[in-house]
């Protein structure tokens, strides 16, 4: 069977392609999934309890992007939803990212915006060449707050020291030096009101677009023509580890449900130094659903399972780039999204991706 264009992959990066490719050149597309279900990792389901959860841990949306807000609002109305994490450290619960409020309630104290800039400099500890996100951390925040904040957590949420991962991790976690309590400062901000899985449902009702679930692509391929092949899967495996397995990290994902409607004082928890998981999700609070139960879910970082995480340290960039070599060759493929790309990528980050090649013509 032809198909001028195949997918693999269900995700945002995926389907994002595949929508575009079917509204805007009315071209028939194959996608194929070896999950059960479309949505990637932003798949959510109703339990058997009737609570939405997510089922590969929460995801919040949030971009400064306009086309890619305006992209997706075409397949979805919002709930505006402004995202707010606690950490619980020292027996107290204090607000993240590390802003005013934080610095105050960690240490009891009443310090101004620009009294608070002071501080940290006095805590910061002077690096000459910033390596590490260990070297980040303690560059901008010293070694009492990374002990209590970031090293634990690092090393659970990795497996390995802060001190050997690089710089973009910690980087990722903004430190601002005003009393704004919410995770995100990005301008568009929100939840699908009706789930991510209706989102993904209506960016692939189009008829021009074919899904095949529960296929391993590998098992379909040789039986099908196509012009392009688009490959949002991990990289190593389209290549049968030729330069050996690439390293991700993975979760397992504990869910339970209190027959009480509330469990905690906001949706996200982490847990820096105290338990083995990285942090508690209450799906009641990102979604804004009345029940009279309410479901939680802990989060385990492990090295086996799903491929989550590429694993940011120089040695798994450099034996990516021996893949990137071998993709940079191929004429008909093209790699998109976290796992071909070997990139943590947020979901407007993908989405941006896929539009980006789309409209560069599907050139690779």
């Amino acid at each position: 069977m032809y198909y001028k264009y195949i997918v693999v992959g269900a995700g945002l990066a995926g389907l994002t392609i595949a929508e575009r490719i079917a509204a805007e050149l009315k071209e028939k597309v194959l996608i194929i999934e070896k999950r059960n279900h479309i949505g990637g990792n932003v798949y959510d389901s109703y339990n058997e309890d009737g609570i939405l959860i997510h089922n590969y841990g929460p995801h919040i949306f949030h971009t400064n992007d306009r086309e890619v807000y305006q992209y997706l609002s075409r397949f979805t109305p919002w709930n505006d939803f402004w995202h707010r994490v606690l950490t619980y450290v020292d027996g107290n619960l204090i607000p993240m990212p590390i802003t005013v409020e934080t610095i105050n309630k960690l240490y009891n104290l009443n310090l101004s915006c620009d009294e608070v800039e002071n501080f940290l400099k006095g805590k910061a500890v002077q690096i000459d060449e910033i390596k590490t996100s260990k070297d980040v951390a303690l560059s901008k925040v010293g070694l009492d707050i990374y002990e209590k904040i970031f090293e634990t957590y690092t090393k659970k949420q990795w497996g390995i020291d802060p001190g050997e991962i690089d710089t973009s991790v910690i980087s990722r976690i903004p430190i601002r030096l005003n009393r704004d309590t919410r995770y995100f400062n990005d301008r568009y901000q929100g939840m699908p009101k009706y789930g991510f899985t209706k989102m993904c449902e209506k960016m692939v009702s189009n008829p021009n677009i074919k899904i095949l679930l529960n296929t391993d692509y590998k098992e379909v391929i040789k039986d099908l023509k196509y012009d392009k092949l688009i490959y949002t899967g991990p990289t190593d495996y389209f290549y049968d580890y030729k330069f050996g397995k690439m390293e991700y990290r993975s979760i397992n994902f504990i869910f339970e449900t209190f027959n009480k409607e509330e469990y905690q004082a906001a949706p996200v928890v982490n847990y820096p130094n105290d338990y083995d998981f990285t942090r508690i999700t209450e799906f009641k609070k990102l979604t804004w659903q009345e029940h009279k139960q309410t479901t939680i879910l802990k989060e385990y970082p492990c090295s086996e399972g799903e491929p989550y995480y590429p694993f940011p340290t120089k040695e798994c960039k450099e034996q990516f780039g021996l893949y990137q070599a071998e993709m940079d060759k191929e004429k008909n493929v093209i790699f998109l999204g976290r796992l071909a790309e070997y990139r943590y990528y947020n979901m407007d980050a993908v989405v941006r991706r896929a539009l980006d090649i789309f409209q560069g013509g599907l050139n690779g």
